[in-house]
């Protein structure tokens, strides 16, 4: 019997790690956490930069999901640091293991975010070639790519994808989703601010087969946008799940001076936002089951 490929999963306790597990069936697939609880789990420290290198061995592809959340709470110097280097620093750890193991591996595949391009809202529609913005969410973004790129360029790695994720639709009771189904069915989900910025996302099943796609497919390689083709606004998904629900919307807009007084810079991540293009790695032979709204809140709802 042939033996399984074997793969590394960093950011083990989010939704992403947990359905794309799901889908790895014909691997063996082993985990980097804070406190092992499992076999097939082996622990690491970030801040301590130490890790268990027997987690490294044998295995042929990692894939980077580690980080701290992103809109978990304001934006505080300490916060920011914790942000960045959970992505960061996480990334270079395991180079450093490998690099210390004389260790090469088949394929590095890292996370990232549309944020790359900058908060804003704008009626360009931003594709992978397109710079990177001038905040702090760019800035963390571009050095996690850095991070991933040094993977390939110091010979570890044969090659290294990027995926830069819109807004994750799940079922996850954390996330974004969740959040506005209760905010809806408490009759007081709202638009934000103008309500007319855009919102890059996609459905968690679709970026989790994202991930399977660069794994398998070895003519893959540097970034790719992780967004379903479909374009659409905050007022869009708040509309759109408010008749899923067949509930009302009875609250004006919140306006955006509220939210900035009452997140700080994180508000940002609410009030702004721009379409972010799907057409490079559509390109590839990639194909998503929700590439529209109402199909994929059909699906979770």
């Amino acid at each position: 019997m042939e033996e399984k490929e074997i793969i590394l999963i960093t950011g083990s306790h989010g939704a992403v790690a947990n359905q794309l597990s799901s889908l790895l069936e014909n691997y063996s697939l082993r985990y980097l956490t804070r406190k092992k609880t499992k076999p097939n789990e082996y622990e690491w420290n970030i801040e301590k930069q130490i890790m268990d290198p027997s987690a490294l061995e044998g295995v042929k592809h990692i894939v980077h999901l580690a980080g701290a959340g992103i809109a978990d709470g304001r934006w505080s110097d300490e916060r920011k640091k914790v942000i960045m280097s959970s992505r960061v620093d996480s990334a270079r750890l395991i180079l450093k293991n490998l690099k210390d193991r004389d260790q090469k591996i088949s394929t590095f595949i890292s996370g990232s975010a549309t944020g790359y391009y900058g908060t804003i809202t704008s009626d360009k529609i931003y594709k992978e070639s397109d710079s990177k913005g001038n905040d702090f969410l760019s800035e963390v973004c571009y050095q996690w790519e850095l991070a991933a790129d040094d993977f390939l360029n110091q010979n570890i790695a044969d090659r290294v994808v990027k995926i830069r994720t819109g807004i994750s639709l799940s079922k996850n009771e954390k996330g974004v989703l969740n959040k506005i189904k209760k905010m809806v069915n408490y009759y007081v989900g709202a638009r934000l601010g103008s309500g007319k910025q855009y919102i890059p996302w996609i459905h968690i099943y679709d970026l989790c087969s994202l991930y399977k796609y660069a794994i398998v497919n070895e003519g893959l390689q540097g970034t790719y946008n992780g967004v379903a083709p479909c374009y659409i606004t905050n007022k869009d998904l708040t509309v759109a799940i408010a008749r899923k629900l067949n509930k009302p919307l009875f609250l004006p807009n919140i306006p955006g001076f509220l939210l900035r007084m009452l997140f700080g810079e994180v508000s940002s991540l609410l009030l702004e936002g721009s379409r972010i293009s799907s057409e490079k790695i559509c390109a590839t032979g990639f194909t998503f089951r929700y590439s529209d709204l109402s199909n994929a809140l059909d699906s979770l709802l």
